[in-house]
């Protein structure tokens, strides 16, 4: 890949924890949009595994070799076998399954993919217990350190082609083509044709939207369809990884919560295309900024997390609020994070009011400053660029 005017390997944070699975499971599964560096992450574990061999499902004369999948792959059984858009393919799996239980060695299969085992339930039935997923975001802040500036991933994204790209503008050329490419390709391909026009303003009012509760009403009556249609459409945007949904921490506590859905459009760039909003200027002044901001750094944070972390938001109907929730892996207590694009950021009452109902034991003010500082005890200021403090 190339940075500036200079080729560089970025090694991606997620790459160990595949090998480790490699190790583990006779078959993982790399999961992410399209363009987010799944082929090229797989290439590089060839290094790993010499012996293995590669096939695009998007090539047709993989189709037509794979028309006897069971003896085509069965004299394969000793090299890792990666297997690229496998969501074209739904019927392969169960095959697989069984080559799986005829000689059950692990790393026998690496499965890429651009879609969600819940968008490919016939996956997520036949390989129980035999695959072992991985979500694979777009760049971090801590890939990129050193070679990429913290406003210029906040504006492109994270996909490699758009932070990459020489200038702004042709990282804008290459968003919209991804937008366009994805609407108007992608989704046809997961048997989910509409008009891509109308799917393309419902991504552009989620984008306008970035950080708030879902309202199917709002958006049905805009769009002219029914609640229960712009909900389906929400989870094939989430389930092809293009929006996060954070959900509700839901304790039983007799609090009356808001209990819908945070939406992001999952990665900064694509917000600000869909928003026509093309450089740092332009995004600073814009009604979006905060928000953009907020949905950045939980997308710097999904990027970095432990495995098992789960993330959540919290809100009761008299103003007490967090912005994100972390549950992580081998800690009792829920850590909180609020969002706050100010470098003397503030805390109102009710970000105090949700501490107490959450019972967290320690909080974060992640801010685009330089410094960190106690407000409390046990809650500080941290800059974006210590972002992994709070997995410690």
């Amino acid at each position: 890949m190339m940075v500036g005017h200079c080729f560089v390997m970025i090694t991606r944070q997620e790459e160990l924890r595949i090998r480790d699975s490699l190790s583990d499971f006779p078959a993982v599964g790399i999961l992410g949009p399209r363009q987010v560096g799944k082929t090229t992450l797989a290439k590089q574990l060839e290094t790993v595994f010499p012996e293995s061999v590669y096939f695009d499902f998007e090539n047709p004369d993989v189709l037509a070799r794979m028309s006897n999948p069971t003896l085509f792959l069965r004299p394969l059984q000793d090299r890792l076998v990666v297997l690229d858009e496998v969501q074209r393919a739904p019927e392969l799996f169960p095959v697989l399954r069984s080559l799986i239980d005829e000689n059950r060695i692990s790393g026998r299969f690496l499965l890429l993919g651009s879609a969600s085992p819940d968008l490919l339930k016939q996956s997520s039935e036949s390989l129980a217990g035999r695959v072992r997923y991985h979500e694979l975001q777009p760049f971090n802040l801590f890939e990129l350190s050193g070679s990429v500036s913290e406003d210029r991933l906040w504006l492109r994204g994270g996909f490699p082609s758009s932070v990459l790209a020489h200038s702004d503008s042709k990282s804008m050329d290459w968003l919209e083509m991804f937008i366009r490419t994805f609407l108007e390709r992608d989704l046809n391909e997961l048997n989910f044709s509409l008009p891509s026009v109308q799917l393309r303003r419902f991504w552009t009012m989620l984008a306008h939207s970035q950080g708030q509760q879902f309202n199917a009403s709002r958006f049905a009556l805009s769009l002219g369809v029914t609640d229960k249609t712009v909900r389906r459409w929400l989870d094939v945007f989430t389930d092809t990884f293009m929006v996060r949904q954070l959900q509700p921490w839901l304790p039983n506590i007799g609090k009356r919560l808001m209990k819908m859905p945070k939406t992001y459009v999952s990665d900064s760039g694509l917000v600000h295309r869909l928003l026509g909003i093309d450089t740092q200027d332009q995004l600073l002044s814009h009604p979006v900024c905060g928000h953009s901001w907020e949905g950045f750094v939980i997308q710097q944070v999904a990027a970095m997390m432990p495995f098992r972390t789960e993330l959540y938001h919290y809100r009761t109907r008299s103003g007490a609020e967090i912005d994100l929730l972390l549950k992580l892996p081998g800690r009792s207590q829920l850590t909180a994070i609020e969002i706050k694009r100010s470098l003397s950021p503030k805390l109102a009452r009710g970000f105090w009011n949700a501490m107490e109902d959450t019972e967290c034991d320690r909080a974060f003010v992640i801010y685009p400053g330089n410094d960190s500082w106690p407000i409390a005890e046990n809650v500080n200021t941290l800059p974006i660029t210590m972002l992994p403090t709070i997995f410690e």
